[in-house]
C-alpha cells in the first residue's frame, strides 16, 4: 500500500491527484504545518532525513521530491497512461515541464513568500523599516520582472497546447498544477493570463482533482 505523508497546504496535494488519476490505492498521513513558522513538524523527520514533503512510502521504500515522485509511480505503476511515448515531441514536452515546474518556476514563487513575510517577523524596531525597503527592493527588481517573465512563457505555451505536453493530460500538468496555482493566487490580475486560467479550471473541475482535495483536506497556498 502507498502512503503518503501529507503535509497541510503543501506540494503533496499534487501526488494525491496524480494517485487519484491512476486510480491507485493508497492511504494519507497527515502533518500539520507549525502555527508560527508555517514549517513541517518533526514528525515528518522520521519518514525522512530533510523532514520535508511530499513523501511517500510504498513496499519498503522511501521517495522524496514531486519530480521524484511522480516518475517513480509513472515506471512503477502506470500502464502507458499520462505519459506521451518515448522519442515524441510531446514527451519531450512532457520531460521538460515536469522538471521545469520544481527547477525553474517554484524558487522564485518560493523567494517571492519568503521576502514578503521578513517584514512581519519580530525584529527591532529600527530594523524594521530597512529590511521592508530590502524586500521591496528585491521583489521590485528582481523578483518581479522574473516570475512576469516566466508566467508569459507558460501563458503562450498555453496559447498553442491544450495541456503541457500536447492534447490530453498527463503527469506534467500535475507537476505544473501546484506553481500555476501559486503564481495565479500570489498578484496576478484576473485576466492577466486568460489561458494558464482556463487551463486551471478545466484541473480543478476534474473528478480525480475532486477526489484528491476530499481526502486531503482543507488547501489552500500559503
Amino acid at each position: 500500500m502507498i502512503t503518503v505523508h501529507h503535509l497541510q497546504n503543501s506540494r503533496s496535494q499534487r501526488v494525491l491527484w496524480l494517485l487519484e488519476e491512476l486510480g491507485l490505492p493508497y492511504e494519507v498521513k497527515r502533518y500539520e504545518r507549525d502555527a508560527q513558522t508555517l514549517l513541517a513538524p518533526p514528525e515528518l523527520f522520521k519518514v525522512h532525513p530533510l523532514g520535508k514533503s511530499p513523501v511517500i512510502t510504498d513496499e519498503g521504500l522511501t521517495v522524496a521530491e514531486s519530480g521524484a515522485i511522480i516518475e517513480y509511480l509513472m515506471d512503477r505503476h502506470a500502464e502507458g497512461v499520462l505519459r506521451p511515448a518515448g522519442g515524441t515531441p510531446e514527451r519531450l514536452h512532457y520531460t521538460y515541464w515536469l522538471h521545469y515546474a520544481e527547477g525553474s518556476l517554484m524558487p522564485l514563487l518560493v523567494m517571492t513568500l519568503v521576502f514578503r513575510r521578513i517584514p512581519l517577523s519580530p525584529m527591532p524596531f529600527f530594523v524594521k523599516p530597512i529590511a521592508k525597503a530590502l524586500c521591496q527592493k528585491v521583489a521590485a527588481t528582481f523578483l518581479k520582472p522574473q516570475i512576469e517573465r516566466h508566467l508569459k512563457f507558460i501563458e503562450q505555451h498555453l496559447a498553442q497546447h491544450e495541456w503541457f505536453a500536447g492534447s490530453v493530460l498527463t503527469a506534467a500538468d500535475v507537476q505544473m498544477s501546484f506553481p500555476v496555482e501559486a503564481a495565479l493566487a500570489r498578484g496576478a490580475k484576473p485576466g492577466q493570463y486568460p489561458k494558464m486560467e482556463s487551463w486551471l479550471k478545466r484541473v480543478q473541475a476534474r473528478e480525480a482533482y475532486q477526489r484528491a482535495l476530499a481526502t486531503g483536506g482543507p488547501y489552500e497556498i500559503l
